[in-house]
C-alpha cells in the first residue's frame, strides 16, 4: 500500500463550514436563518454573499467572526474550530486573524480614528499601535481625520476608518456585512477598492455582503443565501 501524500495547507480553504443551523426564538415564534448549510472560502479569494433582506446574512457573518455560536455545525478557520473553542479563545482568534467590518462601522465613539486602530491592534497582541495607525489611515485617507471621533467624520469617512480597524491585526480573513449600504457612489467605491486591494495585495480572504449585483459580480467567487442554504452562484 502507498503512503498518502500529506495535504498542502496552502491548498486547502480557509475557512469550511459544514452542517451549519441557527434559530432565534421559540415555538410558534421560531425563526429557522441557516439550515444545515455549507461553504468553503478559499485562501485570498474576494467572496461575495448575497440574499433578500433577513435571509440570514448578518448572522452569517457573526457566525463566521465567532460573534454567535451555531446551533449545530463546524465552522473551521484556518484548522481550528471556532465552535469548539470558549468565548476568551474566540474573542482571541478574532483579535489575531479575523478582520470584521460591520454596516454601521465597529468605531468605538468615544475614540479618536487613531485611537481606535491603536486599540485594535494591542489587543491583536502586536506593538508600535500608534505607528501602524497612522500608516493605515494613511492607506485609507484618513491622515488628516486621524484624530476625530467618529461623530466629527462623514459616513464614508466611518466606514474608511472601520476598514482601517479591521486591518489593523493583519487578518487573514476580512469580513464585511453591508459597509456600502449607506455611502454615496464615490464613497462606496472607495471602500470597496480597499477591499479588493487587501485580497490582492496581502493575500487576504474577503467575505462582503452586498445588495449590488454588479459589486458581487467583482468577486471571484459569487454565493447567495437563500432558504437557509449557501449556493455558490
Amino acid at each position: 500500500m502507498g503512503v498518502r501524500p500529506a495535504r498542502d495547507p496552502r491548498h486547502e480553504p480557509l475557512v469550511r463550514v459544514e452542517g451549519l443551523s441557527k434559530r432565534f426564538g421559540a415555538g410558534p415564534l421560531e425563526t429557522r436563518v441557516l439550515n444545515a448549510a455549507a461553504l468553503e472560502l478559499p485562501r485570498g479569494a474576494t467572496v461575495s454573499l448575497m440574499g433578500r433582506s433577513g435571509s440570514g446574512k448578518s448572522t452569517l457573518i457573526a457566525l463566521l467572526a465567532g460573534l454567535l455560536l451555531p446551533d449545530a455545525g463546524r465552522i473551521v478557520v484556518d484548522g481550528r474550530d471556532l465552535t469548539r473553542l470558549d468565548d476568551t479563545a474566540r474573542a482571541r482568534l478574532r483579535a489575531r486573524r479575523i478582520g470584521v467590518v460591520l454596516q454601521s462601522g465597529n468605531l468605538i465613539p468615544f475614540l479618536t480614528a487613531a485611537e481606535n486602530v491603536e486599540l485594535a491592534v494591542r489587543l491583536s497582541g502586536r506593538r508600535r499601535g500608534a505607528a501602524r495607525a497612522r500608516e493605515l489611515l494613511a492607506q485609507v485617507g484618513l491622515s488628516a481625520r486621524r484624530d476625530h471621533v467618529p461623530s466629527r467624520m462623514s459616513g464614508g469617512e466611518v466606514q474608511r476608518a472601520s476598514v482601517a480597524v479591521a486591518l489593523a491585526n493583519e487578518p487573514d480573513l476580512l469580513l464585511a456585512d453591508e459597509v456600502t449600504g449607506e455611502l454615496d457612489a464615490a464613497s462606496a467605491g472607495h471602500v470597496m477598492a480597499l477591499l479588493f486591494g487587501v485580497a490582492r495585495e496581502r493575500a487576504v480572504t474577503v467575505l462582503f455582503v452586498t445588495h449590488d449585483g454588479e459589486l458581487a459580480a467583482r468577486a471571484e467567487q459569487r454565493l447567495r443565501l437563500a432558504g437557509g442554504q449557501v449556493r455558490r452562484l
